[in-house]
C-alpha cells in the first residue's frame, strides 16, 4: 500500500482503522474509544487521506485558529469537539482531525440499528461542519463531555453484557444533545461575527439577482453562498437559523418570491419569462414554489395586485 498523500484509503470497519493506525483490535466490532493520552499515532499515518465508514467524534484539548473568527468576541479555549460522518474524507497534509486528540469515539452505523438514534443522529448538522467550525468548549462544558467519554471508556473496558449496548447508546445520545446545546451557545457568543456574515450573505443574495447571475448559474444554491463565505453549508444554515429563525434555503426562497412579486407587479413578462429571469429551468417549478409560498399562482397574484 502506497503511503503518499494521494492514496485514498477506505475504512469500512473499525478494525481496519485500528490496524492502519497501529492500534490494538477494538474490544467491540461496532464501537471503540481511542484514548490518545496512552497512544501515539505516527504523523505519517495521520496525514494519510482516508474515507470513514463510521461516525467519529473527537475531543482535542488544544485548538488553533481562534484568530480566524476575528477579534470582536471571545471564544472558549478548553479544547473542542470535531464531528465526522460516514463517507467523509479525512487526513491530508496539514490535517488536524486526529492530531492532539485526547479522545476519539468511533461508531459504526450498525451500532444504532433498532434504536431511534439511528435516525436522529442524521439530523445533527454539525457532523458535516468543517474543521474550522469546531465546537469550542468552556471549562464546565469540557468536564461534561469528558465525563461521558470516560463512562463509555469504562463500559468498553469492563465486562460487556446485555445492558452495555443500551447504556452506551444513552451516553452517545446524551453527548449529541449536549453538543447541540453547546453549539447553540457558540452561535450566541459569536453573534457579532455571525451578524457580519449575515450582512455579507444578504449582499451576495442581492448581487446574485441584480447582476443577472441567475441567468448564468440558475437558481441560487446553499452551496454557492457557503463557498463564497468560506463556510460549510450546514454551518451557514445553522448560523442563519440562530440569528433569523430561517435556514439558508428559506432565505433564498424568500428572496426569490420577493423578486418574483416585483417582476410580476411591474412588468408584463409572461410567467415563463419571469421564471427564466429568476434562474428556473422549468416555469412549472417556479409556479409550484410561488403557490406553495403565497397560496396564489403567479397569474392569480398579478391579477389580485392589479
Amino acid at each position: 500500500m502506497k503511503k503518499d498523500d494521494q492514496t485514498l484509503i477506505k475504512f469500512k470497519s473499525l478494525t481496519e482503522a485500528h490496524l492502519f493506525f497501529d492500534l490494538p483490535k477494538p474490544k467491540h466490532p461496532l464501537i471503540s474509544l481511542i484514548n490518545e493520552t496512552h497512544r501515539f499515532i505516527p504523523s505519517e499515518k495521520i496525514s494519510q487521506r482516508h474515507v470513514l465508514g463510521f461516525y467519529k467524534i473527537s475531543y482535542k484539548p488544544k485548538l488553533s485558529g481562534k484568530v480566524e473568527y476575528g477579534q470582536d468576541y471571545y471564544d472558549f479555549d478548553q479544547g473542542g469537539l470535531l464531528f465526522a460522518a460516514p463517507g467523509q474524507i479525512m487526513g491530508g497534509k496539514g490535517s488536524e482531525d486526529i492530531v492532539c486528540s485526547q479522545f476519539s469515539l468511533l461508531i459504526h452505523p450498525d451500532f444504532f440499528l433498532s434504536y431511534p438514534l439511528a435516525k436522529k443522529i442524521k439530523q445533527y448538522g454539525f457532523f458535516s461542519y468543517s474543521i474550522k467550525e469546531t465546537l469550542h468548549l468552556s471549562e464546565e462544558e469540557m468536564k461534561t463531555i469528558l465525563s461521558i467519554f470516560n463512562f463509555i471508556e469504562s463500559e468498553l473496558n469492563g465486562r460487556i453484557d446485555d445492558f452495555s449496548h443500551d447504556l452506551m447508546i444513552s451516553q452517545i445520545d446524551l453527548l449529541l444533545n449536549y453538543a447541540n446545546r453547546f453549539y447553540k451557545r457558540q452561535f450566541i457568543t459569536r453573534k457579532a461575527s455571525s451578524s457580519g456574515l449575515l450582512q455579507k450573505f444578504e449582499t451576495l443574495l442581492d448581487a446574485y439577482f441584480e447582476d443577472e447571475t441567475s441567468l448564468n448559474k440558475g437558481i441560487p444554491t446553499v452551496s454557492y453562498f457557503a463557498d463564497n463565505l468560506n463556510l460549510s453549508p450546514s454551518y451557514l444554515s445553522d448560523m442563519l437559523r440562530s440569528l433569523t429563525g430561517q435556514s439558508t434555503q428559506q432565505h433564498i426562497h424568500e428572496r426569490l418570491i420577493g423578486k418574483a412579486k416585483e417582476i410580476l407587479s411591474t412588468t408584463n413578462l409572461s410567467v415563463g419569462e419571469v421564471a427564466y429571469a429568476l434562474g428556473f429551468e422549468h416555469s412549472q417549478s417556479f409556479s409550484n414554489l410561488f403557490k406553495a409560498k403565497t397560496n396564489l399562482s403567479p397569474l392569480e397574484f398579478r391579477k389580485s395586485f392589479n
